[in-house]
């Protein structure tokens, strides 16, 4: 009596998952191009960063100064979401398109993988030792790899939907 419990309860929960997943799908591909553009988080300021850090061997800015002025984990938070923003709408394109790269496609998931995983541990780092250059190295790395990821999306733009390419450029 109580495998067959255990069997109606497992039964129960995959297919709840599955009903979610299946909504947040149908969801997620409803979604239109331009409220894509309005879920990208602009004001993280990032691109300041590689100023602050090159210039760090000279003034020797406090890790405080540096974390102030690239907005902190807010900063690191907003290039994790923009990342997870950007796949939604390469997914976008290539539904849009017949010609669509899909090496640049693969690249691009790439990124999103690579960019949360170093803003996941810039944070740990910084929420849990006092380590300064470490988090200033991590902070570079997601922003080369965001501003890389950048660069294809608007290549894969280019390529597969041209009319939507303005409206991106824009949001970043």
């Amino acid at each position: 009596m109580m495998l067959i419990l255990l069997q109606i309860v497992v039964l129960l929960a995959v297919a709840s998952f599955l009903c979610r997943y299946k909504a947040s799908l149908s969801k997620r591909n409803a979604q239109s191009w331009e409220s894509l553009l309005a879920r990208l988080q602009p004001a993280w300021n990032a691109r300041e960063l590689i100023h602050i850090c090159l210039r760090e061997e000279r003034e020797r800015a406090s890790l405080a100064e540096k974390w102030q002025r690239i907005r902190g984990a807010r900063g690191l938070w907003a290039m994790y979401r923009n990342a997870g923003v950007m796949l939604e709408m390469a997914d976008y394109a290539a539904c849009s398109s017949d010609v669509i790269n899909r090496e640049v496609l693969a690249l691009l998931r790439s990124d999103s993988m690579m960019i949360r995983v170093y803003v996941l541990r810039t944070i740990a780092t910084y929420a849990f030792t006092a380590a300064g250059e470490s988090i200033c190295m991590n902070t570079l790395r997601v922003e080369s790899a965001f501003a890389e990821m950048e660069l294809r999306m608007a290549g894969l733009l280019e390529a597969a939907t041209p009319d939507l390419l303005p409206g991106f450029v824009a949001a970043m």
